[in-house]
């Protein structure tokens, strides 16, 4: 059997895929080994699994939207991630010797080490924003971002310049979504589409299961933790929208409590005049004592089981990242897509042309235009076949099994670094 080291950033949306694949090498006998922020990882891998902590690097310019977020995603992220995990990459290498490097497309470091010490390393794509490679219409931008690339090279010592490009591995890339998302785009060297790849979480025990209504439809508002700062006036326009929709449908807001300036029509009330049940969000049912949220049935969550939900909602209504999206898809659940930025956008528009969801402007929608494509969704049948039509493709697609398939099939015998 062998031995795979998994380099991570420190971002839920590209953890949670990367988990289930490493338990699938465990399970088929392999050894893994995780290298990446300890405090995050501990909570997805275990007390058990080995950790190489490569310490945290915070991420700049959160607020930025358009080109600028692209900017502020290379040079205040990946580049000097890249450069400050780089040395303990290097070491856990050494210590753990594995014989295949398993590399997020943002965690650059594990593609420099694994060709310093010449092994086979895969590439995990967990968006689309490097494989429908949105800007490679705009030649100044596609240059930027190769310079950058190759600063990262001469930056760690290699030789000459890379004959490849770090963001996909000449062995494999994986990547964790389908055709019916990627489009007929020209995908670089060996790419395996395989779907989502979902598994059971850490529980959630502070969720109000109890306060979700039998007689009501379901949608879930969230918008990704990288997108929280941004969010609150998203989730005002939100609450507004679906507020009146209550007497029918049930909504839970992923955020950390009721939308500011909401009203009591709308939020669920202050915390401070609540229990801690009623602070999390309250149904027109609950009884006395139910708090202010009793009027109108809106929950909110700041943390949210997202994959035990899914069987239960209707509709999910996102920012159109790849992850919530596919989780939503591989449930057969219709969307409502507010895309921010990066590759949003564009699964914003795959999901709409497939018929399974609607596309709204993340800054600009009101609320009357949020509820109408909300009620768009939950009354058109026609949303959830396609969705339907969706999740039996991602079934087929294999998900993290196949993902760990195509990855033990890279190791091959040979001397790993330090060995």
């Amino acid at each position: 059997m062998s031995r795979f080291l998994f380099v991570m950033p420190p971002l839920a949306g590209h953890l949670n895929p990367a988990v289930p694949v490493g338990a699938e090498l465990v399970a088929l006998g392999h050894e893994v080994a995780w290298a990446g922020p300890e405090s995050q990882l501990r909570q997805r891998v275990g007390d058990e699994a080995v950790v190489f902590a490569t310490g945290l690097r915070p991420y700049r310019g959160q607020r930025d939207r358009g080109l600028r977020a692209l900017r502020s995603l290379w040079e205040g992220f990946v580049v000097p991630y890249a450069r400050a995990i780089l040395p303990a990459v290097d070491q856990a290498v050494r210590d753990w010797r594995p014989d295949v490097l398993v590399v997020d497309q943002h965690a650059l470091a594990g593609a420099l080490v694994a060709n310093r010490y010449g092994l086979p390393w895969a590439t995990l794509a967990p968006t689309l924003m490097e494989l429908t490679q949105p800007y490679r219409a705009l030649p100044r931008v596609d240059a930027w971002i190769h310079g950058h690339l190759a600063g990262l090279w001469r930056r760690a010592g290699l030789p000459g310049e890379p004959d490849h490009d770090l963001r996909f591995s000449p062995d494999l890339t994986v990547a964790f979504a389908t055709a019916a998302l990627t489009g007929p785009v020209d995908l670089p060297g060996r790419v395996e589409l395989v779907g989502p790849s979902l598994t059971t979480r850490p529980a959630v025990p502070d969720f109000p299961w109890h306060r979700l209504l039998p007689d009501r439809r379901r949608v879930l508002v969230t918008t990704g933790t990288l997108a929280a700062d941004l969010s609150q006036g998203f989730y005002l326009r939100a609450a507004r929208a679906l507020g009146p929709l209550t007497g029918t449908v049930q909504t839970v807001l992923n955020t950390t409590g009721p939308p500011e300036e909401a009203g009591p029509t709308e939020a669920a009330g202050p915390a401070e005049t609540a229990g801690p049940a009623e602070a999390a969000g309250a149904d027109p049912t609950a009884g006395p004592g139910a708090g202010p949220g009793a009027r109108n049935g809106l929950l909110h969550a700041a943390r949210v089981p997202v994959l035990d939900l899914m069987p239960r909602l209707d509709v999910v209504v996102c920012h159109g990242g790849l992850g919530t999206t596919m989780e939503a898809l591989a449930h057969g659940v219709p969307l409502v897509i507010a895309p921010i930025r990066y590759d949003q956008p564009v699964i914003a528009a795959r999901v709409a042309a497939a018929g399974a969801g609607v596309r709204v402007s993340f800054g600009r929608v009101t609320p009357e235009r949020l509820r109408a494509a909300v009620t768009a969704v939950l009354d058109d049948p026609a949303y959830r076949v396609s969705a339907g039509r969706i999740r039996d493709s991602l079934t087929t697609a294999g998900g993290a099994p196949a993902a760990a398939r195509h990855l033990a099939a890279l190791a091959r015998p040979r001397q790993p670094a330090g060995r």
